[in-house]
């Protein structure tokens, strides 16, 4: 490995652990030239490349850097954590590489960004669904924030003391 500071070719490895999501190992590594220490993560090349297909039919090769971006440019200036975007990212590529093998449509892909974004930062989905869901008026965006201020939300692995089914009797 090379040195990023030096770029000497002479270093060691110091620990070695599973990223978070598993999918990578993270190595942390010193040179034995300048010392200086520096983390490498190293991801089993898949052997076919996943094929993203976009709605006007065409296809191309998966690319999780464009999910970042995008996330990155619905977060824009909200106070949502580098860390939980890139957990995000970790989370939606593992989902994507799990669950197909080939191909994926760019919808799903998009369905799937979104599922986990209204969960992290509710302004972030209304960016994001902008984009993807392609709202044709402002009552599409109304509708949208509609159902999100009506959303139930429960604390992290809390279990539901009432179904829906349940909540829509008593409603009723």
């Amino acid at each position: 490995m090379i040195c990023p500071y030096c770029g000497c070719d002479d270093g060691k490895v110091i620990d070695s652990r599973a990223s978070e999501s598993g999918s990578a190992i993270r190595r942390r590594r010193e040179c034995n030239d300048c010392k200086r220490r520096f983390t490498t993560y190293e991801r089993i090349e898949e052997g076919a490349k996943l094929m993203v297909v976009k709605a006007d039919g065409r296809r191309e090769a998966f690319d999780i850097a464009k999910i970042r971006r995008a996330l990155d440019m619905a977060c824009g200036k909200r106070p949502v954590a580098d860390s939980a975007k890139q957990r995000l990212v970790e989370v939606v590529d593992d989902a994507i590489h799990r669950e197909f093998d080939r191909e994926v449509d760019s919808t799903h892909i998009g369905r799937l960004v979104a599922n986990y974004l209204r969960d992290l930062d509710e302004i972030a989905y209304i960016r994001f669904a902008s984009e993807y869901e392609e709202f044709k008026s402002v009552g599409d965006i109304l509708e949208t924030v509609r159902q999100l201020s009506e959303r139930v939300r429960d604390a992290k692995d809390q279990q539901r003391l009432f179904d829906e089914e349940e909540s829509r009797k008593a409603s009723s």
